[in-house]
């Protein structure tokens, strides 16, 4: 079955309702094999386009990740990008912020990490934790150190922030950097039957922590907060595709579908060779080749 990537993009202005947005749809593969071919097909495309986006050099590519907890951001990381080469693409995380990024502005421990012209950039989490997560947990705002009338005037607070995010990504674009952005739309069912497999297979007990259950009674909020950020930050320019995550290798499947039409849609090419170029080739092969002989 053909992928229609199309399926789970989230329209520009569209007002999202994640309860009528699968977390589940119909298998793209028949069975584990099947999926294993599909996957690795994606995974040689991907690679045969890396090095064409890198000596291009005119065009970045950043993916962004955000899902709640279990959802299989880093799975699909790892098998989706496992063909290409690492020397090109670099994943970021962004845990908490340290004292460093709290004395900034929330954009711009992320603007550290843009990737690159010629490279991938991964993260996995972003700056979208700052409509998210502090939306959530509003007092994480009190560490930020806004300007009162920021924190007085929260009611535009969350607006203003998607404004922003809008700005930066719009100018990423303009500059070379295609965003593609990817919310692992899981269901808080299944998301109870993976924490309750970390307890049971002794190799997964150190994923387990008390603030991963702790955060499930927020899950309405959290939905609430995914729904408002889907609907302001989903432009034609950097949208957002709306994952169904509960099949964790159908997710996958649909991830690296849209990676590959993304970068398939860059107008990438390698450098033409002029009749400058060439002179200078021939130029230097021959002095490559009166070195050889030069040895014996």
């Amino acid at each position: 079955m053909k992928i229609d990537s199309k399926a789970f993009r989230v329209g520009e202005g569209h007002k999202v309702r994640l309860k009528d947005t699968p977390t589940r749809v119909a298998p793209y593969y028949r069975d584990k094999a099947d999926y294993e071919r599909l996957l690795q097909n994606h995974v040689a495309r991907l690679r045969a386009l890396q090095p064409l986006l890198y000596a291009h050099d005119r065009y970045a590519l950043l993916i962004i990740f955000q899902a709640m907890d279990t959802a299989g951001k880093d799975g699909a990381i790892k098998h989706v990008m496992s063909g290409v080469n690492p020397q090109g693409c670099e994943v970021h995380s962004f845990k908490h912020p340290g004292p460093e990024a709290l004395a900034h502005d929330f954009l711009w421990r992320a603007a550290q990490r843009f990737p690159e012209r010629g490279r991938i950039g991964i993260f996995n989490r972003s700056y979208y934790e700052e409509v998210l997560i502090v939306r959530v947990h509003p007092e994480l705002l009190q560490a930020q150190l806004l300007p009162e009338d920021t924190l007085e005037n929260d009611g535009k607070l969350w607006e203003r922030r998607y404004e922003s995010i809008r700005g930066v990504e719009r100018h990423l674009h303009r500059n070379g950097t295609r965003v593609v952005k990817f919310f692992l739309h899981l269901s808080r069912e299944e998301q109870r039957r993976r924490l309750l497999s970390r307890f049971d297979e002794p190799e997964k007990n150190w994923k387990v922590s008390a603030a991963d259950i702790e955060e499930r009674k927020y899950w309405k909020e959290y939905m609430r907060a995914y729904e408002a950020c889907l609907g302001a930050t989903s432009t034609r320019h950097a949208p957002w595709y709306a994952v169904p995550a509960d099949d964790k290798l159908n997710a996958r499947l649909i991830v690296s579908q849209v990676i590959l039409e993304t970068l398939e849609s860059m107008p990438l090419a390698y450098p033409k060779v002029d009749a400058k170029r060439r002179a200078e080739l021939r130029r230097l092969r021959r002095a490559l080749e009166k070195d050889a002989s030069a040895q014996f």
